[in-house]
């Protein structure tokens, strides 16, 4: 009897060790089963991606192209879109190939729209919208130059005699190269050719301002009162007026309002209705004295000189650009940025003569100015139409990869494919109609621009002819 009870006693000891041993390994087991990855988790809910034009545009960047595409190559055109196809080919396709893999070894029998949906989470452009928005409101620029209209405001043209007043910046910003040359010098140049070529009977002056000191601050207050008239309001003399720009250096700091403050005594015994008063301002930069200019211009205006201040930015930053062309605008008067030496050129001896004297030179819409809209509007359609092409072609290449490695059969392939297709023809269809409108709206604008301006210029040969 002792032996059986002690059998007994091994048998369920035996037992006991055993169902613990059991629990102990299903216990190690749960601890040591991994977890669902957050990228396995971001795969079982793929988002379905958009099949219309607006979710298109507001589409985010696929995963992998946000983590590994730069948006600047992606829309590369050119000689550089050589760039993309190198980086394509080396280091994004073996990257989406191995996601793809990994994802396809766990995902079978899918369809061709969650097949699609998986390929435009990964691989989508995401760069719509910001040009999209851009190219709806781009604006051709083009502007119809002033011009006389009737017999009464034709014969007030007649006797009035025109100021052109020149303030040119001299703070030691101007002393830094572009394209071409040194700021300061390149300004001094396109004046003097400038004035060379104004009509006999035009006054010119000419101002510096900030051009003593330096940029230290021991030196502001000296420097933003440094604002000298080199040359008086009077008659054109080319050797006078050259020794008088030639007598300056940019050095210093910016007064621009008290620059526009001295032009205005200069201009306040000359009325708008005897005179024809405009400032012309070449500028780097904004003001750093703590003026006002744009309520310096505002005065300008508002006067009885009724003067207009049309202000170059000269190789400005976007704050300076905003800056001066609010300036100008409180005035009534133009604004424009120029970036090297054929550019400043072009602008200054073409559009800052007073066009309403010089009849003959008087141009609509030139041809430098059409090829400017064209390429400002090609900068924003192109990128779209690029972003929207390789959107496609990256997943067409996915495709085929899935199809050469039996991860999908050729029937879903082409499904797939066909809706890259049809996607990307309803994108590019939008941005080719924006653009065509665009297009249209800026032929609309030179046709009647040019046929205003040739209809005065003929009514001016007739008044010349009379007299």
């Amino acid at each position: 009897m002792k032996d059986y009870k002690l059998i007994a006693g091994c048998f369920s000891l035996i037992l006991l060790l055993l169902l613990l041993g059991g629990c102990s390994e299903k216990s190690e087991t749960n601890a040591d089963s991994p977890k669902p990855s957050k990228k396995e988790k971001i795969n079982e809910t793929i988002p379905v991606a958009p099949r219309d034009l607006e979710a298109m545009i507001a589409q985010k960047p696929g995963i992998l192209v946000k983590e590994h595409l730069d948006p600047e190559l992606e829309v590369l055109n050119g000689w550089d879109a050589n760039k993309y196809t190198e980086f394509l080919d080396k280091t994004f396709k073996p990257l989406v190939e191995k996601e793809l893999q990994a994802y396809f070894e766990k995902n079978k029998d899918l369809t061709s729209d969650k097949v699609y949906d998986l390929l435009v989470y990964q691989l989508g452009s995401g760069q719509y919208k910001t040009y999209y928005d851009e190219l709806g409101a781009f604006e051709h620029g083009h502007e119809m130059p002033e011009l006389p209209e009737g017999e009464e405001e034709i014969e007030i043209a007649k006797k009035q005699k025109t100021n052109v007043v020149i303030l040119i910046d001299a703070s030691g910003s101007m002393n830094a190269e572009v394209s071409g040359g040194v700021k300061m010098e390149l300004a001094k140049e396109t004046i003097k050719q400038f004035t060379d070529e104004l009509p006999e009977d035009v006054n010119v002056s000419l101002l510096a301002y900030g051009h003593v000191g330096s940029g230290s601050d021991a030196d502001k207050a000296k420097s933003c009162k440094a604002i000298d008239v080199v040359y008086p309001l009077n008659s054109y003399n080319s050797d006078a007026f050259n020794k008088a720009i030639d007598s300056f250096q940019a050095n210093g700091w910016t007064p621009l309002a008290g620059a526009m403050e001295k032009a205005n005594e200069l201009l306040s015994s000359y009325n708008k209705e005897e005179y024809k008063n405009i400032v012309y301002i070449v500028s780097d930069g904004i003001e750093t004295c703590d003026g006002d200019p744009i309520e310096a211009a505002k005065k300008l205006n508002d006067s009885n000189i009724e003067a207009k201040v049309n202000i170059i930015g000269f190789d400005v930053d976007d704050e300076g650009q905003k800056h001066l062309k609010q300036v100008a605008e409180a005035s009534d008067g133009k604004y424009a940025t120029v970036r090297d030496k054929s550019e400043l050129e072009d602008l200054v001896l073409k559009k800052w003569k007073p066009s309403i004297f010089q009849v003959f030179s008087t141009q609509g819409i030139l041809l430098h100015e059409t090829v400017d809209q064209m390429e400002r509007l090609n900068q924003l359609y192109l990128p779209l139409y690029t972003a929207s092409e390789r959107e496609q072609n990256r997943i067409t290449s996915a495709v085929y990869y899935l199809q050469d490695n039996d991860f999908i059969s050729r029937e879903i392939g082409e499904q797939v494919i066909d809706q890259a297709e049809q996607m990307h023809k309803i994108r590019h269809s939008q941005f080719e109609e924006i653009r065509n409108q665009k297009e249209t709206e800026a032929q609309q604008a030179r046709d009647e621009i040019d046929a205003k301006v040739k209809a005065w210029k003929d009514k001016w040969y007739k008044e010349l002819e009379k007299e």
